[in-house]
């Protein structure tokens, strides 16, 4: 699942169009954001990338932040993580 601060229809429009395979979420008021450290304000024009991992309850496990890191190797420190979590 992802999140954006888009609207619904700008969503929906992405996720047709990329052939995107995951729910996206629309954070308009950056609720989540806020929660979860991807913005720092309401008025924030970007998120920052972040994943975050949750149990099955939605409880959060842990955060990671994008950052520098390339997307293969942030892919795989997070499945390292799954794997020891929750076993391979």
């Amino acid at each position: 699942m992802g999140a954006s601060f888009d609207s619904p229809e700008k969503n929906a429009q992405f996720k047709t169009n990329q052939e995107f395979p995951f729910e996206l979420l629309s954070d308009t008021e950056r609720e989540l954001a806020l929660h979860f450290g991807a913005a720092t304000s309401s008025d924030q024009m970007w998120a920052a990338r972040i994943t975050v991992l949750l149990d099955s309850d939605g409880s959060w496990l842990l955060a990671y932040d994008v950052g520098n890191t390339g997307l293969r190797a942030h892919a795989g420190r997070v499945l390292e993580d799954i794997q020891a979590i929750f076993g391979p």
